[in-house]
């Protein structure tokens, strides 16, 4: 055990946490030059794409230090962007110490202390990285300087280097032997393991990442799940070096993976304790706090033959994405679906991806919307995040909604800019502090609901990029609710209704008016696209009808044979008006979801 060190990396989005990984596996040699790529760890085509880390991924690395010890280095990569800060929660709990990197350029961000204090509270050592010092930009006093004063670490102990250029790697990894503690535990004490990860394989079944904190594992063992009481024999257990390495058995302070042939899917939980059936631990380990969804939509098929196959994609999904929740749903435009609950919007964009590319299922999403407190006039408290069920306002007392505290870091010359945004989106400052002559954190309370749809998006662009984001549910406060309807000629689209806040309601209809305008093909007869709130029409954009000139043929003569036969036509349109029914594509469902720039 004194020659395993188990250390994830942790940082804020784009500083380099998975190119440092890369550069970490080709000084250990386990890929030829050959075989070498860039972001080794992101398995998935997604990530490669969108440059982004999604899920935590584990490698274990020898190596052999100056004085000829040889190690074995657990590396957990992690994902930086906020929605996926469950994941890193999650690899914290099976480390010993954390990489903190830092860019020499940007300094400290929002997601840095944000995961610095996660951390701290798993009781971490830490190594401050100031990485990118090959770039002219690079700012190594200022970056210490942050380290010292904004997370109160010893900027002497951090380490140089540069992930893309190799620079420095050398002196990380004899700091990660000589600085990281090396895990505890008895191995032959009763079998003790967490559960951090787990997915579905089509031919083995599901396969287990663990953290053994005692005792051993072997093939032919027989384990016991103790969330659920379900036992499985071990087929094989092994580590993780890109490919799965079988092993004869996995000790105490190991990190790997077990194969047990468990083919009911919700047998694996996350967080949950492995043990031996006829020799099992005292107590399960304390697990993971369940992470709430913030964010919910719902999830159709366009075809609705593909139920089952979207409740098993979601069943499989779920292994391996823990913070994903979801509950059965119908609507009357779209059939029957899921009720889904995300961490966040960039959450809810890559599950529909996932789903989409993993399981080759086309799928309509819902309005995202978040889950508002109604206290009811006989007394009972009533949680709503889907539309269709907001009950008759003449039954409702008073409503509340979610508020999330906002930590915003700027440079000071867009603290104007930002202001604007946040109290633009109901939006109280609570409080601002200067962390040095140019850079301050901007706190606000904001309502979760206002920060969904693009929030992020415009900070990046009114602060050229500058500003970072994080944040956490803090309570619900009162507000003005309404539920705002949309109706295509005459008939009400629930897919497409939404709750906001009153002030809103006239903006958001018109919004969804002007597009599902530009998106719902003509017809031979006129169709109004309205807003409503209950009965009251808020706003309304008309789809003018194709016309046939039934006049072509009248050329000449006198005009009464022409007004007949437009006369006529009109009769018919009226009649057609009355039996027509419009087809809405899938595209006006998500054209309402997105903003037009």
């Amino acid at each position: 055990m004194s020659g395993i060190r188990n250390f994830s990396i942790i940082a804020h989005i784009d500083h380099g946490k998975t190119t440092l990984s890369d550069r970490l596996i080709q000084k250990a040699g386990i890929v030829s030059e050959r075989d070498f790529r860039e972001q080794m760890l992101d398995s998935m085509d997604i990530e490669r794409e969108r440059g982004i880390t999604i899920k935590s991924q584990t490698i274990c690395l020898p190596y052999q230090s100056a004085d000829g010890q040889l190690y074995h280095l657990n590396l957990i990569d992690t994902p930086g962007h906020v929605d996926f800060s469950y994941e890193v929660s999650r690899a914290l709990a099976s480390c010993e110490g954390a990489l903190l990197l830092v860019d020499a350029t940007q300094g400290v961000e929002a997601q840095t202390i944000a995961n610095l204090y996660q951390a701290l509270e798993n009781d971490l050592e830490i190594i401050p990285v100031i990485n990118k010092i090959d770039l002219p930009s690079a700012d190594v006093d200022m970056a210490k300087k942050q380290i010292a004063e904004e997370l109160g670490l010893d900027p002497e102990g951090s380490v140089l280097c540069s992930a893309k250029e190799g620079t420095g790697v050398e002196a990380l990894l004899e700091a990660i032997v000589k600085r990281f503690p090396s895990p505890s535990g008895d191995p032959d004490g009763p079998l003790q393991a967490l559960i951090f990860d787990s997915e579905y394989d089509a031919y083995r079944g599901t396969i287990v990442h663990l953290r053994i904190f005692q005792g051993r594992i072997r093939p032919g063992d027989e384990i016991l799940f103790m969330s659920n009481n379900a036992s499985y024999t071990v087929e094989e257990v092994g580590i993780f070096q890109l490919k799965r390495v079988p092993l004869k058995e996995l000790a105490a302070g190991s990190v790997g993976y077990m194969i047990a042939g468990i083919k009911t899917v919700s047998d694996t939980r996350c967080g949950d304790t492995v043990t031996l059936k006829d020799h099992p631990c005292d107590a399960p380990l304390p697990g993971f706090k369940e992470k709430k969804p913030v964010v919910f939509s719902s999830m159709y098929p366009v075809s609705t033959d593909d139920y089952p196959e979207l409740a098993a994609a979601l069943e499989k999904l779920k292994l391996n994405d823990a913070s994903l929740v979801y509950a059965r749903d119908a609507s009357a435009a779209l059939g029957f679906g899921f009720r889904c609950g995300y961490l966040g919007l960039l959450h809810l964009d890559i599950v529909q991806e996932r789903l989409e590319r993993e399981y080759n299922l086309s799928l309509i999403l819902t309005a995202p919307s978040v889950a508002y407190q109604l206290e009811m006039k006989d007394g009972s408290v009533v949680i709503v995040d889907n539309p269709a069920l907001y009950p008759d306002p003449m039954k409702i007392e008073k409503t509340k909604e979610p508020f999330i505290r906002a930590s915003i870091i700027i440079p000071d010359r867009y603290m104007g800019a930002v202001m604007n945004l946040c109290l633009e989106r109901r939006g109280i400052n609570t409080n601002y502090q200067y962390f040095s002559s140019s850079r301050m954190e901007m706190i606000f309370d904001l309502p979760l609901a206002e920060v969904i749809y693009d929030f992020y998006d415009r900070l990046k662009s009114v602060t050229q990029g500058y500003g970072s984001f994080d944040y956490e549910l803090i309570d619900y406060r009162d507000t003005d609710l309404v539920k705002v309807d949309i109706l295509v000629n005459g008939e009400r689209v629930d897919a497409l209704s939404q709750l906001v806040h009153k002030d809103r309601a006239v903006e958001r209809a018109r919004y969804a008016c002007e597009r599902l305008k530009e998106e719902i093909p003509r017809q031979m007869f006129k169709i109004a696209v309205q807003g409503a709130i209950g009965a009251k029409i808020i706003a309304r954009e008309t789809i003018s009808p194709f016309r046939k000139d039934v006049t072509a043929k009248c050329y000449g003569g006198d005009i009464t044979r022409k007004r007949k036969l437009l006369e006529k036509q009109k009769k018919g349109k009226k009649r057609m008006k009355m039996v027509g029914n419009v087809m809405i594509p899938q595209s006006a469902f998500l054209a309402v979801l997105k903003r037009k720039d």
